[in-house]
Parts: C-alpha cells; structure tokens; sequence
C-alpha cells in the first residue's frame, strides 16, 4: 500500500525494468523517481505511479 510518507509501492520496483536499457531501477525516495544509470535517465513518480515513458523521463546530469 501507499502512505503520505511512502508514495510508492517499492515492491513494485522489482517488477520494473528500465524502457531503455532494459536494466534494473533504483529508487529516489528524495525526488520520487526511478533511476536507470544505464540509460541516463530518471523516471518520474506522479501520485504514486511510475511514469515509464523515455518522453518524460528526465536526462541525468
């Protein structure tokens, strides 16, 4: 389940992989993303639910 505190459901990261790389997410609790440091990229977390989209992913620095 989700809470104020923990908007995702991090049992659901096991389940996703990167649209990209094909590679496995970690989670950034500080930014509500999912981050794939094989493709560069950071995925958002909107109202709990992973946005797996490359369009709106954001580039990593």
């Amino acid at each position: 389940m989700t809470d104020p505190e923990h908007p995702f459901d991090r049992r659901m990261l096991e389940a996703l992989i990167c649209p990209q790389s094909h590679t496995t997410l970690h989670y950034d609790a500080e930014k509500q993303e999912l981050v794939s440091k094989a493709a560069g990229l950071a995925f958002p977390i909107r109202n709990g639910i992973p946005v797996m989209l490359i369009d709106e992913a954001r580039v990593l620095d």
